[in-house]
């Protein structure tokens, strides 16, 4: 009866931890607005992302759990990550559609998560239909 009540406590232990898993906070403390408004900064990111050019550490992290933030809807991000990430999302749809469309012609061709996501972008300022 113990080893079943051992064995139950560290199989609830895992699924608590598992279900605790986020991203990397490493990277938080990055200047957005400095990126944001620096072309060439802005470009080595999106080329990073879009396969074009080698990635700095922090680039390839973000093209690491991209792809599985924009699935779950950031459900791993911490509360800075989800502001940042309207923060890029609102810059670049509004200042740097062309950047946007590679982005989103790479990470969402059947433009699932633009449905997916609209109302409730619309609701953060985000409008996809510029």
């Amino acid at each position: 009866m113990n080893k079943l009540l051992a064995t139950f406590v560290i199989f609830a232990i895992i699924v608590v931890v598992a279900g605790e898993e986020k991203y990397t906070t490493k990277y938080d403390n990055i200047n957005i607005d400095e990126i944001l408004n620096n072309k060439r900064l802005l470009r080595g990111y999106s080329n990073c992302l879009l396969e074009k050019a080698a990635c700095s550490p922090d680039g390839a992290e973000l093209k690491k759990v991209l792809p599985d933030a924009i699935e779950t809807n950031c459900e791993k991000c911490s509360e800075r990550q989800r502001d940042a990430s309207r923060t890029i999302l609102r810059h670049l749809i509004n200042k740097e559609p062309a950047i946007w469309n590679e982005l989103e012609e790479k990470y969402d061709p059947q433009a699932t998560y633009r449905r997916k996501y609209k109302e409730e972008a619309a609701k953060q300022g985000i409008h996809f239909d510029v």
